[in-house]
């Protein structure tokens, strides 16, 4: 009887197990097919070449990687909130997700623009480098959650240009005085050596650059520029983009909805992510090239360089607004510290690699 009392509970054990492993599985499999409708606002124009539409097939690939269990809402600037106001929109919930520029955010915290730009550091590719193997997303990770926020790189324009002026820069006493569009240190180290940085959104360029609201603006590069019409409001087009070297641009997450998402669809949207930022790039490396074409065949636009003067002067009044960070503040120390530990390797491949093969087809 013993025996039998035995194997007969062993039955129901197996038995019970078996509803176990069923329940679980249909609980997974319940858990796989939840639906979610997530909001996306940006801090660019709606459609815009490059970056708007970057969002868009941002959104796209979440679309079809998740099977439509993901579906994503994108709104331009100014169509849910103003463009400024995205970091803030997303942190309250009011939308999932956003797409920006980290530097915008520098009033909430100084340490968000690092992880965009430098002026004077480092390029795209350097900075994915930094960001995936180096250390720089976990910071960012850190920065970004006391506002419940998961930031994730989602783009890069590649070196930008200078920007258009309504008169040339000879020396470092054109800067001064001069009213000029610009976000993040950049904008800081043009303050320190007399110019008047100025911020507004991109829908606000063109028109600002034309009235004489502000005499020069740097926005993007020729693709984006020439979209934006800003050659019909300046003549002086600047190179090189000390100010961008390779912004990496961002796709911001609200922390309570990411962690509302199966796993399954958190790495959707990472890869995702990835994904969007090859197409950008790329993109941008495609149509750079024929816009400039276009500019320099243009014989009411000059295309020109900044004096060495310039580019010395601007790099001294970056370096000293970035110390001054530090200094200030200790999460500004540690990404800074962070980021140019990587940026002083990587020069070094850089200087026999890309600078080097760049320099035999001069």
């Amino acid at each position: 009887m013993k025996r039998r009392d035995f194997v007969t509970g062993l039955g129901g054990a197996a038995a019970l197990a078996g509803c176990a492993g069923e329940s679980e599985q249909a609980g997974t499999e319940t858990v796989s097919q939840q639906r979610f409708r997530w909001d996306l606002v940006t801090t660019w124009p709606p459609n815009f070449p490059g970056l708007g539409t970057g969002v868009n097939t941002l959104a796209r690939y979440i679309d079809e990687l998740s099977n439509g269990r993901l579906q994503i809402t994108v709104y331009g600037a100014g169509e849910l909130v103003p463009a400024f106001e995205v970091f803030d929109a997303v942190s309250q919930g009011s939308a999932e997700m956003g797409h920006g520029a980290s530097y915008y955010w520098r009033g909430k915290t100084e340490a968000a623009q690092f992880f965009c730009t430098i002026p004077f550091g480092m390029n795209a590719h350097e900075v994915n480098g930094w960001l995936y193997y180096g250390g720089g997303l976990e910071l960012w990770r850190e920065v970004y959650e006391p506002f419940g926020l998961v930031p994730i790189p989602a783009g890069n324009t590649g070196v930008q240009t200078g920007g258009w002026f309504n008169k040339r820069i000879d020396s470092m006493q054109d800067l001064r005085g001069l009213r000029i569009r610009i976000p993040g240190i950049g904008a800081e180290a043009l303050n320190r050596v007399g110019a008047t940085p100025v911020s507004i959104p991109g829908s606000e360029v063109f028109t600002a650059l034309q009235t004489g609201a502000i005499d020069a603006a740097e926005w993007v590069g020729p693709y984006n520029d020439v979209a934006m019409g800003l050659h019909q409001a300046a003549r002086y087009y600047y190179y090189p983009g000390w100010h961008e070297p390779g912004p990496a641009l961002e796709c911001i997450v609200n922390r309570e909805a990411w962690d509302q998402l199966p796993d399954d669809l958190k790495a959707i949207v990472r890869v995702a992510c990835q994904a969007a930022s090859l197409d950008m790039i790329s993109e941008f490396m495609a149509r750079n090239a024929g816009a400039l074409r276009q500019l320099e065949e243009d014989p009411s636009v000059e295309v020109l360089s900044f004096p060495p003067d310039v580019l010395a002067g601007l790099k001294a009044a970056t370096l000293e607004v970035v110390e001054e960070l530090a200094a200030a503040d200790p999460v500004v120390a540690r990404v800074w510290n962070s980021y140019t530990a990587f940026l002083e390797e990587s020069e070094t491949w850089q200087r026999i690699s890309e600078q080097a093969f760049l320099q035999t087809r001069v």
